[in-house]
This record gives C-alpha cells, sequence and structure tokens, in this order.
C-alpha cells in the first residue's frame, strides 16, 4: 500500500520518535507514509526501533529510504516537522524549539503545561483532534475515535466481572437471564462505535445525545436494538441508576468535556457499575474523572469503577496507527510540500488544527478554557 502525490513546492526533513506516555505502542508515521513523503522529495528520519511495537522494524523504514538515528533527541534536533500521536511528555520538552511543527494528538484544553511549553518555545502546535471539515466531521479524530468506542465496550465487559471487580453481569445475558444495561454518552464516532459493540454482543443499549438529527439515524440503522434518548440531564441521571456500564465519548471540539455524570449520580449507581470515559483526553465527562494508565487502568469511586485510560488505542497499536496514518499522510504531505502558511491558507480544515503559532494560541476555545489570549491565526500568517 503506497501513496502517491504531485507536485513538491518544498523541501522538508520530517521526524518520528518512539512514543513513551505509558502503554502508548503506536508511532507516528508508518513506512508507508514515510515512502511516500521521500517519494516527494523530503527526508523522513525514524528514532531507532520507533515502530517496533506497531509492527514496523528498522528495517521495514530503511527499505524505502528513510534513515534511521540512535534517539529523540537526535531526531528532534534535525527535523523541521515532527509527526507524533499523543502529546509531548515532560522528558520531552527540551527537544522543543523555535519554528518547529509538532504535528500530532495535543488535547490542550486538558493540558495547561504542554500548551505553555509550546507557547513558551514557540513551537507550531497542529493538533490532530481540531482538523476540522465544513460538515464539522473531525477526520484525524473519528479513526482513534472509532477504535476507542469498540474497545470501551471491551474494557467495559472484562471490568463487568466479578473476578476483576465488577457487579458479575456478562452484557448479553443468556436465555433466561436479562442482559446487561448498557448507556453511551454521545451520538458521535465514540458513540455510535459503542452502540455496535454492545448491541452486538447483546446487550441493552440505550444511547443519549443533543442532535435530533443524529437520534434518527441511529434509530434507523439500529432497526429498534438501540434505545435513543435526548441529552436531558435528569434522563441521564435516572438511566445512570439501571446502568451496569456507561460509555462517556461527548465531545465539544477542542474544549473541555461537560460534566455529565455528577458526584450525587454515583452514589445511586449499581456498585460494581463501570464507567468508561473515553472523553478522558478533554478532561473527562464524569465528576469524578481522572486520567489513568494502560498501566494502572482503574479506580473506584463510591463503588463504581472508573476506566479512564488517555490513550485507549495504544494498547492495539497495529490497528490504531494504521487507521490514523491512514488520515493524518494526507495532512502532513500538504505541510511538508507547501509549508504551513501556504498549506493553513490553502486548506480551512487544517487552518483550524493549528492550536498555536509563533508563541500565541489560535484556538479560542483552548484560549477561554485556559485562561490564555486567542490570536486569530489570520491575523500572524495573513491568510
Amino acid at each position: 500500500m503506497r501513496y502517491y502525490y504531485k507536485v513538491v513546492f518544498y523541501f522538508m526533513i520530517i521526524g518520528t520518535v518512539k512514543e513513551i506516555k505509558i502503554g502508548e505502542s503506536r508511532v507516528g508515521l508508518t513506512p508507508y507514509g514515510a515512502d511516500a513523503l521521500i517519494k516527494n522529495g523530503h527526508t523522513v528520519i525514524v528514532e531507532d526501533n520507533a515502530g517496533i511495537n506497531s509492527g514496523f522494524t528498522n528495517e521495514d523504514y530503511k527499505k524505502i529510504g528513510a534513515k534511521i538515528l540512535p534517539t529523540a533527541e537526535d531526531v528532534f534536533k534535525k527535523a523541521e516537522m515532527i509527526i507524533k500521536v499523543k502529546e509531548p511528555q515532560k522528558s520531552e520538552f527540551k527537544y522543543h524549539r523555535p519554528g518547529l511543527i509538532l504535528y500530532t494528538y495535543l488535547h490542550l484544553a486538558a493540558e495547561p503545561e504542554v500548551t505553555k511549553m509550546l507557547i513558551e518555545k514557540k513551537v507550531t502546535g497542529i493538533a490532530y483532534e481540531t482538523v476540522e471539515l465544513p460538515d464539522g466531521s473531525l477526520p484525524l479524530l473519528i479513526p482513534m475515535s472509532e477504535v476507542a468506542g469498540r474497545m470501551a465496550v471491551q474494557v467495559g465487559a472484562w471490568f463487568l466481572q466479578k473476578t476483576n471487580g465488577g457487579l458479575g453481569r456478562l452484557l448479553g445475558g443468556v436465555p433466561g437471564v436479562a442482559p446487561a444495561n448498557v448507556v453511551v454518552l454521545g451520538t458521535g464516532a465514540v458513540g455510535l462505535n459503542a452502540a455496535k459493540m454492545a448491541v452486538g454482543l447483546g446487550a441493552n443499549v440505550t444511547i443519549f445525545g443533543r442532535n435530533l438529527t443524529s437520534l434518527r439515524y441511529l434509530d434507523d440503522i439500529f432497526m429498534g436494538k438501540v434505545h435513543t434518548a435526548f441529552s436531558h440531564p435528569l434522563a441521564i441521571e435516572n438511566a445512570s441508576t439501571q446502568a451496569d456500564l456507561i460509555v462517556s465519548g461527548v465531545l465539544i471540539t477542542g474544549a473541555k468535556a461537560p460534566k455529565l455524570v455528577t458526584r450525587n449520580m454515583l452514589k445511586k449507581m449499581k456498585k460494581g457499575s463501570v464507567i468508561v470515559d473515553v472523553s478522558i483526553d478533554q478532561g473527562g465527562s464524569t465528576e469524578t474523572s481522572k486520567p489513568t494508565s494502560h498501566k494502572d487502568p482503574i479506580y473506584e469511586v463510591d463503588g463504581v469503577i472508573h476506566y479512564c485510560v488517555t490513550n485507549m488505542p495504544g494498547a492495539v497499536p497495529h490497528t490504531s496507527t494504521l487507521a490514523l496514518t491512514n488520515a493524518t499522510i494526507k495532512y502532513a504531505m500538504d505541510l511538508a510540500n507547501k509549508g504551513v502558511a501556504k498549506a493553513v491558507a490553502q486548506d480551512p480544515a487544517l487552518a483550524k488544527g493549528v492550536n498555536t503559532i509563533d508563541g500565541k494560541c489560535t484556538y479560542k476555545a483552548v484560549a477561554e478554557d485556559l485562561g490564555l489570549k486567542y490570536t486569530p491565526l489570520e491575523k500572524i500568517l495573513k491568510i
């Protein structure tokens, strides 16, 4: 599988490094993506064994002309653009510098320290999750939302088992025994995919949303196998008391997630029930949510198990990396071929991905959530 693109306007050194967030095994650039960039005249440098956990060896990169460097520091020093998966970790802050293009998931509304570093070091931070098409869809978030939505039901079912701390319910039940109740918050890619998995396992599924058009669509495609409900706080509270598993995938693009499950609701929920908060990347949609890792994924509050891993798709890196880079390579190619200013001037969707540049915050929701000054991108790049 190879990607081919046309005219080269700009030559760039592009790097990818090994992800160091706990439990993160994806890689920002596959050999397929590296091949496309090299065929367009760019130089690709890869940290030693950066792709090994996703199933890509150093030799896979070498075969298509990429260069392997010993350390992340080596890659950062030489690269003009770094393509990653997750936001910079503290140990990586020192590698960033003015003018560096960082193309990755940033989720800055929930990452004030990362935001401060990007602004202070004048890094051009382009966030996958805020690249937005005219119809409001998020092409670089959808692939991972699909993975996370499907995983959410898998991990929820696992932790519902008594041996794993749950109340001991089988999602699909058996003849003569009712199935478990699954409540899904949000009708986007996470919610849709969680509902698919839960229905497939035979659970009793209710999905909440505020977009009536989306609710009608879900009602049609599931043909009555899913109950749809409008997101009134009281309705969510009533459903939560009967829920065995809650999956939350609510999203306000670039901003902190709304708190839909309150501490008071939690006290009324079944002991041993499970909340999988996929919204944790944006701060979480439960008042009691806090980030966890694949190494230590759960904790309990009022007897309710919380699973709040901030990089869920990292647990299935081969699938996730391929799905992600299928989407991200298009914009990476535009940035490399044209440079940031021209690429974003020609593509309003990509322009929305620029969260920081030249020491300024250019994404309004992030600025508002973190109390920062907002500077419109057009004022900086004259687009």
